[in-house]
């Protein structure tokens, strides 16, 4: 009896820790729940979806979160389901954060947790690891319960987990083919205080000729960091987009922003403030990240990152 209660202590606290990760990463409106679209960007990474797809992947994998881990809480049809299904899923996280840091280093977040609780990938690595060797132990004593009680919540379980992400955070289907068709801003962006006053590197005049897409960037805002992550994707995917990164901050914070964007190939400089006048507030106005897609000086669209679209970009550039 013993035994059999601290087999169903150790499954509940798996369940939990299921429950946080899909909780933390899944965008849902309460505290302690980090935007989705870090994890969404991460499909269209590694390959494995393109922009309109990774969306539905992401809150797919969301809700099987949600219900491995309400089975495990409530030691439902464990052996049939929960615990195959829970060991597939962390062998599945385990190659990723394998390849990540083949690829990466071991650096920056994860993301297993959003952005609430930050881990390296090779602490991820142990805690999917340790919490595979407890299923494995589990699948092997413990079968939990599984008779028409346990039939009828499972099927209200699965359900309801792979349809609350979509619930509380609808897949915009639409955004990005419209974006562009907002009315143009048209209004010249002064790049002389750029080239007076940036630091670090020396902005190319190249700037104020042809097509342009100025990314100003402040090195601790979180929605920065998410739209460095998006726009390194798109670089990846098509390096010829003419990206630059304006950025702002302590130059101390400079190496945890790149550690966790990997965007340090993109071009970029530095534009600290001023004094009478904020240079990087006069340029990028107060709204951060901001996105300027410039056409010889001229802002003809400020996009939300979003709103980010890299068809609609390549689309612009070719006009």
């Amino acid at each position: 009896m013993f035994k059999k209660i601290i087999f169903i202590i150790f499954c509940a606290l798996l369940g939990f820790v299921f429950l946080v990760s899909g909780f933390t990463k899944g965008g849902f409106p309460f505290s302690f729940s980090s935007p989705i679209e870090p994890f969404e960007y991460t499909f269209v990474d590694l390959g494995i979806g393109n922009w309109q797809l990774a969306p539905f992947i992401a809150r797919l994998l969301i809700g099987l979160e949600f219900f491995i881990g309400l089975l495990l809480i409530f030691n439902i049809k464990l052996k049939k389901v929960a615990y195959k299904l829970g060991i597939f899923t962390l062998t599945i996280f385990c190659i990723y954060l394998i390849l990540l840091m083949m690829f990466s280093g071991n650096k920056g977040n994860c993301g297993c947790f959003g952005q609430v609780f930050v881990m390296t990938p090779f602490w991820a690595l142990i805690k999917n690891i340790g919490m595979l060797l407890i299923l494995v132990v589990l699948y092997k004593f413990h079968a939990g319960w599984d008779n028409k009680i346990a039939t009828v919540f499972f099927w209200v379980t699965l359900v309801s987990s792979l349809a609350l992400p979509f619930i509380w955070n609808p897949v915009e289907l639409s955004y990005s083919e419209a974006y562009l068709n907002k009315p143009d801003n048209n209004y010249k962006i002064e790049l002389d205080s750029l080239y007076a006053h940036a630091s670090l590197n020396a902005p190319p005049k190249s700037l104020s000729q042809g097509k342009q897409i100025i990314v100003f960037l402040s090195l601790t805002c979180p929605h920065c960091r998410i739209a460095a992550n998006k726009i390194r994707i798109i670089h990846k995917r098509n390096p010829n987009i003419p990206f630059y990164f304006v950025l702002n901050g302590n130059i101390k914070n400079l190496t945890p922003f790149f550690e966790n964007t990997h965007t340090e190939d993109i071009p970029h400089c530095m534009l600290v403030g001023g004094k009478p006048i904020n240079y990087f507030v006069y340029l990028a106005g107060t709204n951060m990240p901001a996105i300027y897609m410039v056409n010889n000086s001229v802002v003809e669209h400020d996009v939300n990152y979003i709103d980010l679209d890299q068809g609609e970009i390549e689309k612009w550039l070719a006009k």
